[in-house]
Parts: structure tokens; C-alpha cells; sequence
């Protein structure tokens, strides 16, 4: 092979990446790509943006911190800017590639921008592998249970469906460098190029966000999730996941999972030897399970495609809500009745996180106590988690919303039993500032004008 491209989407990271090292074994010339949609910051997603001002601020850090790796190896990362597909094509053409690698993608849209390169480019081999998931394609049974995840995960661990190994090492040397003339000035401009659009998008103007907690990047993910894993944090894992607040009360390691900082098959791998050196309980048990619960998601978005973001889904019936401007507004400010609520959205609004237990809260709120379109909320935490990863999100506001696969339907959460447990003392209100209440509507049907 002459001439390859490697496109980085969702796996942000040099190791552990099979099909990043077959392509290095394999090419005389290579090139690393990235590239930046400005429709991510157009309010196109149900009034909303696809990224905001915390997970663009961790993927920046994780593009720096990959493209140092990349400069340590004698290369760079090629910044770019506009339709994914038709830059890869022109990368492609302007360049006279041979090979495309890039991840599969489970993301609908995704999955078309990779249909259209090879539309384009007929003759470009494009080679893809799974890199954020546990199982690879082939061990997904056609009598694979999909219809909810208890029978998904009883299926897994009945049959022992190994997980994909991980890749301990990678090439000892490194393919020439490819030069495009149309973009060998970004390394020198590297840094400047993501200020710029960060300032483009006016993200520099928010007052209300708080310095991240999180720092993007492979090193900062394996230092994580090595310094999680030489703790007794995951012996009590399942007593304290459901706490709203605190940096050790659980694994913490879903942003580096969202943008491929981690390979969830390294976790599983720190998770079976920490197991094996320690022993096993409920928790450590546990930590595996929610990584089949992200995999369960995976694999059904892709079996379902655009049903995941309809708004009746799976369901037989449309859900009985709508959209209210000013409840949803309010919803997302943190401005509503409920205190544990407000406070859970404006941790959120600051800091880019909120735990488990604080999404289930604040979605049930918004479809239940609300009655609002659950795909307004998903698109709001799509803009707003620092975390955001496409099945997770849809397909865990369809399981609220009762429009997912599972036939029990949704789940309604009862705010002041969920109030008691989890914030007795109301400490975690007061510090978020929830107890600042407003009612759901300013106008009531009273105040209503006869015409």
C-alpha cells in the first residue's frame, strides 16, 4: 500500500487501535485526519447545538494531546473544517490516496458520511474496524436477544462472548509523512486554529461554566483509569454510583469512553485484573454490567437506526407530550418547581457532568412532571454532557420516555422520595442553588384572554 489516511472520529488515541496499526505496518505514506463540522454549533438539533462549550473544550484537549503523540512520531494531525465527507474526499483526491481507515461508526449520521467517501471514491479501499465496543460484529449471534438488556446481558454471560483482546504494543517505526500543500501550515498553527474556534462560535462568553474537572486526552484517560483501579473505589462502586455528587463516587471514566480516549476493552481488562488481585464482589460486578448497558446501546442503535431518534420510537403509541417553550426553558435553566431538579441542571449547565441518578431525575421530570418531547431534552444533553455518546444518550431518554424497545415502558420517578434519599440534608441543592423555585408556567388557563 502507497498512500493511506487515517480519520479520527470517536477514538482519539494511538493505542489499542488494530486498525490504526495494520494501516502503519502496511503504508509507504500516511496522513492523520480530523475534521471539524461547523453545523456542531448551529442550533439545528431541536433548537440546540450538537456540542457545547465543555465537550468542545475536552475534545480540544484531546486533539492537542493527540497531536503531540502524532508530532512525537514524526507526523502531525491535519485540522479541518467543513462536511466531513466531502473533506475526506477531497484529502482523498487531492492526494492520490490509496486506503482510507476509520472507525465503524454506529451514529446514523456517521454511517452516511462514510457512504458518500465511498460513493465518491469508488475505487479508495476503505478499511473500517470496531474500536468502541466490546464485542466485535462477528460475535453478535443473529438469535442475539435485542428486545431489552436484561435478555442481552443474560445472553452475553450465558454464552461467554469473549471480548475483543486489547493491543499491548504498536509499530516500531512509522511510514513517511504525506504533505498537502492546502493544509501543511496547521501544525504550526495548531493551537491558534482550535482559539479560533472557540472564539468563532462564541463559547469564550459563557460566565456561568465552571473550570472543567475533566481533562481530555489518552494520557490523562490511562492515568484516570490506572489511578481509579489502585483504589478501593470499585469494591463499594455500587453503594455510591447513584451519588449526586463527588469525584470517587464513580468510575468517572465516561468522557474518555465518548471520544475514544479509552478503548472500553481496556476498562474490562483493568476490571478483570483488579478482580483477580483483589477479588470480586457486587460492585466490581457491576462496573462490567453498565459497560454492557453502554454496549447493549451500541449495538441497538445500529440495528435500528433513525427509530432511535423518533419521536415514538418503539412504542405502539405516541407519547402523551408535547413541546412547551417556557417548561422547557425553565428545565434547562434549572428554574422549575423542583429543587433537587434545578440543582441537578444547573450542576450540569456549569460543569458538563451530573451522575446517573441526577439524569434519570432531571429526564423524568421533563417527561412526566413537564409532559415536554423527550427529544428536546436529549438534544440538550447532547449539547451539553461533556460525556455525550449517540447511543447512551437516545437510547437511554427512550427508555424514560417509555418509546425504547423494552416493553415495560417508561420510568417515573417520584422527586420527593428520590429527594429524601439522595439529598436528605439538602446539602447538594443548596450548594447548586435549587432551591430557588418558580412555578411551571408563568400564565395559568385563568389568566387566559376571552377573544
Amino acid at each position: 500500500m502507497n498512500k493511506a489516511v487515517y480519520w479520527f472520529t470517536q477514538d482519539l488515541r494511538l493505542s489499542d487501535n488494530k486498525l490504526l496499526n495494520a494501516l502503519l505496518g502496511s503504508s509507504k505514506h500516511m496522513a492523520f485526519v480530523y475534521v471539524i463540522d461547523p453545523t456542531w454549533f448551529e442550533p439545528r438539533n431541536y433548537q440546540h447545538k450538537s456540542i457545547g462549550l465543555q465537550r468542545w473544550l475536552f475534545l480540544c484537549q484531546s486533539l492537542r494531546d493527540l497531536n503531540q503523540q502524532l508530532i512525537n512520531k514524526g507526523h502531525h494531525l491535519w485540522l479541518l473544517e467543513g462536511d466531513p465527507s466531502e473533506q475526506i474526499q477531497n484529502v482523498i483526491q487531492r492526494n492520490n490516496i490509496d486506503c482510507l481507515g476509520v472507525a465503524n461508526q454506529v451514529g446514523w449520521y456517521e454511517q452516511q458520511a462514510v457512504r458518500k467517501i465511498r460513493h465518491g471514491c469508488p475505487s479508495l479501499d476503505v478499511q473500517s474496524q470496531w474500536h468502541t465496543t466490546l464485542f466485535n460484529e462477528d460475535s453478535m449471534m443473529d438469535d442475539m436477544p435485542m428486545s431489552s438488556f436484561s435478555r442481552f446481558r443474560q445472553y452475553v454471560e450465558k454464552h461467554d462472548i469473549p471480548v475483543v483482546e486489547t493491543i499491548k504494543c504498536g509499530p516500531i517505526s512509522w511510514p513517511a509523512i504525506i504533505t498537502d500543500s492546502l493544509v501543511d501550515q496547521i501544525p504550526l498553527n495548531f493551537e491558534q486554529r482550535l482559539n479560533q474556534y472557540t472564539q468563532r462560535f462564541k463559547f469564550n462568553n459563557n460566565k456561568e461554566v465552571q473550570a472543567n474537572t475533566f481533562f481530555g486526552g489518552e494520557h490523562n484517560a490511562i492515568r484516570h483509569l490506572h489511578d481509579y483501579f489502585s483504589t478501593d473505589a470499585a469494591m463499594r462502586y455500587k453503594q455510591t454510583r447513584n451519588a449526586l455528587d463527588g469525584w470517587a463516587s464513580s468510575t468517572k471514566l465516561s468522557p474518555y469512553l465518548a471520544l475514544g480516549n479509552l478503548c472500553p476493552r481496556k476498562i474490562w481488562q483493568y476490571l478483570k485484573r483488579y478482580e483477580a488481585q483483589n477479588g470480586k464482589n457486587e460492585s466490581t460486578y457491576w462496573i462490567g454490567f453498565e459497560l454492557l448497558w453502554r454496549e447493549y446501546f451500541q449495538w441497538l442503535l445500529l440495528q435500528k437506526s433513525r427509530q432511535f431518534f423518533m419521536f415514538q420510537g418503539h412504542a405502539n403509541e405516541k407519547p402523551l407530550t408535547s413541546y412547551y417553550s417556557e417548561r422547557f426553558t425553565k428545565w434547562c435553566q434549572g428554574s422549575t418547581p423542583y429543587p433537587l431538579v434545578n440543582a441537578c441542571m444547573r450542576q450540569l449547565n456549569a460543569t458538563g457532568y451530573i451522575s446517573n441518578r441526577g439524569r434519570q431525575i432531571v429526564a423524568s421530570c421533563l417527561v412526566n412532571e413537564l409532559s415536554v418531547d423527550w427529544r428536546f431534552g436529549a438534544a440538550y444533553f447532547q449539547q451539553q454532557l461533556i460525556d455525550y455518546d449517540v447511543a447512551s444518550n437516545w437510547g437511554n431518554w427512550q427508555y424514560i420516555a417509555g418509546v425504547g424497545v423494552d416493553p415495560r415502558g417508561g420510568r417515573h420517578f417520584n422527586l420527593n422520595t428520590q429527594t429524601q434519599m439522595y439529598d436528605p440534608n439538602g446539602d447538594f441543592v443548596k450548594k447548586w442553588g435549587g432551591q430557588n423555585t418558580v412555578p411551571i408556567d408563568s400564565v395559568d388557563a385563568a389568566d387566559w384572554p376571552i377573544l
